[in-house]
């Protein structure tokens, strides 16, 4: 029986139609990365000091003295929380001597005097410099000392916004399409970044920041799915590995360069809405998955986009694309199945989901941990976050080299393993080799994004056309729930200084364990049905062939044809 991509086969794997597609497709995940790190820029928290009035008539030295002085990570600091008492201050200020930094750290007798006084919190708001930021949402709504919890939350409602956003677009893409759930999601990132920039509270912020992140991870799964539905054979593999994620990390570059030039952050969530509002009239030109179209029954729509798009491709259609046989089976499967729960009916799928669902979750906590973690480097904000940014380039190209190559398991456990023995070894070079630090820093993004660029593609090879968008969209859901626990991470170095990175490291390599017992895909046909998924396999080896399947009465796939192998349509 031939099965999809082999009644496809006559369009060729990299025609004029694939490129438009292709380029298009490109265009629509700018507005998604480029709002992916707005939260580091958003909530940016810069220096700052309890203010001090100024018709208390304190000359600056006194006003520097005011503030107390601590120890922060062996370092001298300003306190950021607390100033000594002002009307005893304004006392001392009175009686004329004049303060003097030098005798405050000689442990003068004017130090002496300072250091015993009480002190008291920030009862007049803070100063903030604006050496990096005019303002950001922190600096304007004061989410600092007493109400630093707030700053976390905001992080964690942006991310609980993108797990609820993948819950209900997989399904919903599943049953009414690819292309109207693609676009709600560029009209809610359109839409919801221009409101923020009008948020008169932080209330009001989070609220709207909630929706911003329902459609930031919608807009890039659907796309992943668009394109590896329309594509086939070496140009699947060649734009979900490497033209997507390229475009994907350019859209990320993109911000920090906005966010340099405009340095507020209202003028930055209205900068967040152009791309999206520019990909707008793309609806009328990018054609909804022929793939998808078939699994609903809707063979006469599906037949008329392919034949516009080999007459674009100049080939001629077979009369007949889709067999009678291959059409009944894939409906018969689409009434059984479109939700969720088919994700857990049976054993087999559910093992798959179980292991996808918790490496997914491990590379949330480890992208987004290594994010937050950067933009607390020594430097520039605006050029540690581009540079850091740029790493991603090389690692989704290896990435793409190892799909067209190699076994998707074997390329996902190397790149992984590399990543995380990268972030474990960082607690030995922490605090005596800055220069050692940022490079195994970078070698263990480069590890994460590399194994992550293989899991994409992974995920929806293993996953059936009737339910493909909803197990990529769970994967996603998934991977936000561990970006929601990433900003907390961080806070686990109350207890030991290195706990953070060990955490990181070991998810890592907990996926690792894990696929080693997940089924190989490589150079497999896509399934189009659950019953066409493949087995969960016992341990075996990451370079280990695939065997075939046993026969155990169950519908299985045909072996590829003479044709199929020429024409590249199974991959």
């Amino acid at each position: 029986m031939q099965d999809y991509e082999a009644s496809l086969s006559f369009l060729g794997t990299w025609g004029p139609f694939q490129k438009r597609v292709s380029f298009l497709l490109c265009l629509t995940i700018i507005p998604c990365g480029y709002n992916l790190l707005s939260v580091i820029f958003l909530l940016a928290t810069p220096p700052h000091h309890c203010s001090i009035p100024h018709h208390n008539n304190l000359t600056q030295d006194w006003v520097q003295a005011s503030i107390p002085v601590q120890e922060v990570a062996g370092r001298q600091e300003r306190s950021s929380c607390s100033r000594y008492e002002l009307d005893l201050v304004q006392n001392l200020s009175a009686q004329g001597p004049r303060p003097s930094l030098d005798l405050v750290h000689n442990l003068s007798s004017l130090e002496v005097l300072l250091s015993n006084l009480t002190q008291e919190g920030c009862k007049d708001g803070w100063t903030y410099s604006t050496e990096h930021y005019q303002s950001t949402v922190v600096s304007e709504f004061n989410l600092v000392c007493d109400d630093q919890w707030k700053q976390p939350l905001t992080s964690l409602f942006y991310f609980l916004g993108g797990l609820f956003g993948c819950f209900i677009s997989g399904q919903i893409s599943d049953r009414f399409g690819r292309k109207p759930v693609l676009f709600c999601a560029i009209l809610v990132l359109s839409i919801f970044s221009t409101a923020l920039a009008f948020a008169p509270s932080w209330p009001v912020f989070l609220a709207l920041f909630f929706i911003l992140g329902l459609g930031q991870l919608t807009c890039y799964i659907v796309v992943f799915v668009m394109g590896s539905e329309i594509l086939m054979g070496s140009t699947r593999v060649l734009f979900c590995s490497l033209f997507m994620p390229w475009v994907y990390v350019l859209g990320i570059m993109m911000l920090p360069v906005t966010a340099y030039l405009v340095r507020s952050w209202r003028h930055l969530s209205l900068a967040m809405a152009v791309p999206g509002l520019a990909c707008i009239p793309l609806w009328w030109l990018i054609p909804e998955s022929p793939r998808w179209l078939v699994s609903r029954g809707r063979i006469q729509e599906a037949e008329l986009l392919l034949r516009s798009a080999a007459l674009e491709n100049r080939v001629e259609a077979p009369h007949v694309i889709f067999f009678s046989a291959n059409v009944e089976k894939v409906t018969s499967e689409k009434e059984k199945s479109s939700s969720f729960l088919d994700l857990l009916r049976t054993a087999n799928i559910r093992y798959l989901s179980l292991m996808l669902w918790v490496m997914w979750f491990s590379y949330g906590i480890c992208y987004f941990g290594l994010s937050f973690n950067m933009s607390g480097l020594n430097g520039n904000p605006f050029l540690n976050n581009f540079l850091l940014t740029v790493v991603e380039l090389p690692a989704y190209t290896a990435s793409w080299l190892a799909t067209c190559r190699l076994p998707r398991r074997l390329s996902y456990i190397s790149f992984t393993l590399l990543g995380a023995l990268a972030i474990l070894l960082i607690q030995i070079t922490q605090n005596s080799q800055p220069v050692l630090t940022l490079i195994l820093v970078l070698v263990g993004k480069f590890g994460v994004l590399g194994g992550t660029g293989v899991l994409y593609m992974y995920t929806g090879e293993l996953s059936p056309t009737v339910i493909r968008n909803t197990a990529m969209s769970t994967s996603a859901m998934f991977s936000r729930v561990g970006s929601s626990v990433s900003p907390y991470l961080l806070q686990l170095e109350v207890f030991y200084q290195f706990l953070p990175w060990m955490v990181v490291g070991g998810l890592s390599l907990l996926s690792v364990v894990i696929c080693f017992f997940l089924p190989e895909t490589f150079r497999q046909p896509l399934p189009d049905t659950i019953q066409q998924m493949p087995i969960v396999q016992r341990f075996r080896w990451p370079w280990a062939s695939t065997p075939p399947p046993k026969d155990d009465g169950k519908s299985v796939e045909d072996p590829p044809t003479a044709h199929e192998i020429i024409c590249g349509t199974r991959l």
